[in-house]
């Protein structure tokens, strides 16, 4: 049974914290206290960010990342392979991938999969600015970096069927990774492994 904090206001602090993801009620509480016990700039600092996050924050005019502007540091690297192209379900994917240090193309973050238990559809995706990034030409590869889930392979399947008139070389990562697995939280070392030894989507 949850006690009900003493303070109202700490109780209305807490409540809001124990709505973030993966934060249960005496998470809410252990941060909430720490923030107390912060100097007033340091909190004031800390709410400033999030802020200005929430209002100042882009996403790539490309690739769908997110950014401080218009197009993100990825898309906009001289450095990167533009001929391939990694699409990802969100962006904690992009800093999966990014962090195996072993992909150096660009990205295409859909913002989900198709879930229709979930009523997302393929018009609530990034799909339709996938396939015209490919129909302008100059991208040879596309590789499918969906998680391995009844969800993920649905949406690779759609994937596949919208490009498929316009002959790009199309592959999935290697199935290093359980199949129910959540990209994300793959270990660097095999989701690199899954990247290098992609397979043609079939």
């Amino acid at each position: 049974m949850n006690q009900q904090c003493q303070s109202s206001l700490l109780e209305k602090a807490v409540s809001e914290f124990a709505k973030l993801p993966g934060i249960g009620r005496k998470t809410a509480m252990r941060l909430v206290l720490h923030l107390l016990r912060q100097d007033t700039a340091v909190v004031e600092a800390f709410g400033q960010s999030l802020i200005t996050l929430k209002h100042e924050v882009k996403y790539c005019r490309v690739c769908h990342n997110i950014s401080d502007a218009d197009l993100c540091p990825i898309c906009a690297s001289p450095t990167r392979d533009r001929s391939l192209v990694c699409v990802v379900e969100n962006i904690r994917d992009v800093m999966a991938v990014e962090n195996t240090q072993q992909f150096r193309g660009l990205y295409h973050v859909l913002g989900g999969v198709i879930s229709p238990m979930d009523g997302v559809g393929p018009s609530d995706l990034q799909i339709d600015s996938l396939v015209s990034r490919v129909e302008e030409g100059g991208i040879d590869e596309v590789i499918l970096a969906l998680s391995p889930t009844m969800e993920g392979d649905t949406t690779n399947f759609y994937i596949y069927r919208k490009l498929a008139h316009t002959g790009v070389k199309l592959t999935v990562i290697a199935r290093g990774i359980s199949v129910g697995d959540e990209l994300e939280y793959t270990d660097e070392v095999t989701l690199g492994r899954s990247i290098m030894a992609r397979v043609p989507f079939k």
